[in-house]
C-alpha cells in the first residue's frame, strides 16, 4: 500500500512520528503540497491524508488508485465527501482528539481577558511596579467569573468540557445545540440576552456560518465577551469590529479567522481587546499524538474492511 499525507508538518512537526503509518506500507510525507501538485502527488497513491489541503473531484479522477482520503483533524469541508462516497473512497476524519485542548484553551483566552497576565507580567519586567510606589497595581479592569453566565453555542463534546470547566469556576451554564438536549439547554435568543461570556463550539454549517453578526450581536448583554475557538467564519469579523469599538462587546479572543493564515487586512487585527492566537488550540502534543493513533487506527480499519469514523457513509 503507498500512503501519501498532503501536508504533515502542522500535525508533526518533528516531534511526533510516523513509524505506525510507515508499518501499514510505503510512506511518503510532504510538509506543504501547493494546489498545483495535489493531484500529482496523490498519483499512485492507495491511501491520502490531509489537513486543510483541498482534495477535489478532479484530484480525485486524475488519481485513481486512491482508495481512502483520512483527514488529520476533525473538520473535513477540505474533502469533497460526496464526490468521494461517488467513487468509493470512505473519509474519514478525526472527532474526539482535541476535546480537553480546546477547552483548556479556551479558558486560558478568557482569563487573559479577565487579567491580562502577560500584560501586567510584562509590566512588572518594564519597572512600572516599582515606579508606581504602591503594593499593587492595574491598567485593565479585572474580572470575576463567579456568578457570571457562560452560554455554549455548540454542546457537543468540547462544549461540554467547557461547561464543566465554566461551571468548577462558580460560572452559570446556557447551551444553545440543534441536536443536543440538555439540562443546559436554552434557546439562541435567550443564551444571546443572557450571556455575560458566549463562547462558539459548533461546526461551520450554512445555518451557523456567520451566526454571530450584528443582529446576534444586538440582542446581547452590553459589555459581553465572545471567544472563538472553532471556525472562523462563525463570525461576521466586521461586524465584530463595529462592536468592539463602540464598546457592545467588552473583548474577544480568537483562536480562529475567516481565512487562515490571517490577512493582512482582517478587520479584528489592531483592536486593543480583541486577542488572536494562530489557530493552535488543537495543538499541545499530547492531542497531536491521539489524533496520530486515530489516523492509523482509521487506516487499520479500513485495511480490515471495517472503516471508522467516516463521514460519507
Amino acid at each position: 500500500m503507498r500512503i501519501v499525507i498532503l501536508d504533515g508538518y502542522t500535525e508533526n512537526p518533528g516531534d511526533l512520528s510516523w513509524d505506525a503509518l510507515e508499518a501499514l506500507g510505503e510512506l511518503t510525507v510532504y510538509d506543504r503540497t501547493p494546489a498545483d501538485q495535489i493531484a500529482a502527488r496523490m498519483t499512485g497513491a492507495d491511501a491520502v491524508y490531509t489537513n486543510k489541503t483541498p482534495i477535489t473531484a478532479a484530484d480525485m479522477d486524475a488519481a485513481p488508485t486512491v482508495r481512502f482520503i483520512g483527514v488529520l483533524a476533525t473538520g473535513y469541508n477540505i474533502v469533497d465527501a460526496a464526490a468521494a462516497k461517488e467513487r468509493g473512497i470512505p473519509v474519514c476524519n478525526i472527532p474526539t482528539y482535541g476535546t480537553s485542548a480546546v477547552a483548556q484553551f479556551t479558558f486560558a483566552l478568557l482569563l487573559e481577558l479577565c487579567h491580562h497576565v502577560a500584560h501586567h507580567a510584562a509590566e512588572v519586567q518594564r519597572g512600572q511596579w516599582q515606579a508606581r510606589g504602591d503594593f499593587c497595581f492595574w491598567d485593565y479592569p479585572l474580572i470575576e467569573l463567579k456568578d457570571k453566565t457562560m452560554g455554549l453555542i455548540g454542546f457537543g463534546r468540547i462544549g461540554q468540557a467547557v461547561g464543566n470547566i465554566a461551571k468548577a469556576f462558580g460560572m452559570n451554564v446556557a447551551a444553545y445545540d440543534a441536536h443536543v438536549s440538555a439540562p443546559e439547554s436554552v434557546t439562541l435568543d435567550e443564551l444571546l440576552s443572557g450571556s455575560d461570556v458566549i463562547s462558539l463550539h459548533c461546526p461551520l454549517l450554512p445555518d451557523t456560518q456567520n451566526i454571530i453578526n450584528a443582529d446576534s450581536i444586538a440582542k446581547m448583554k452590553d459589555g459581553v465577551i465572545i471567544i472563538n475557538t472553532s471556525r472562523g467564519p462563525l463570525i461576521d469579523e466586521s461586524a465584530l469590529r463595529e462592536a468592539l469599538v463602540s464598546g457592545k462587546v467588552y473583548a474577544a479572543a480568537m483562536d480562529v479567522v475567516s481565512k487562515e493564515p490571517i490577512e493582512p487586512g482582517n478587520p479584528l487585527l489592531g483592536l486593543p481587546r480583541c486577542l488572536i492566537t494562530p489557530h493552535i488550540a488543537w495543538a499541545p502534543k499530547e492531542s497531536r499524538q491521539r489524533l496520530m493513533d486515530i489516523a492509523v487506527d482509521n487506516l487499520k480499519g479500513f485495511i480490515k474492511g471495517s472503516p471508522q469514523n467516516v463521514v460519507n457513509p
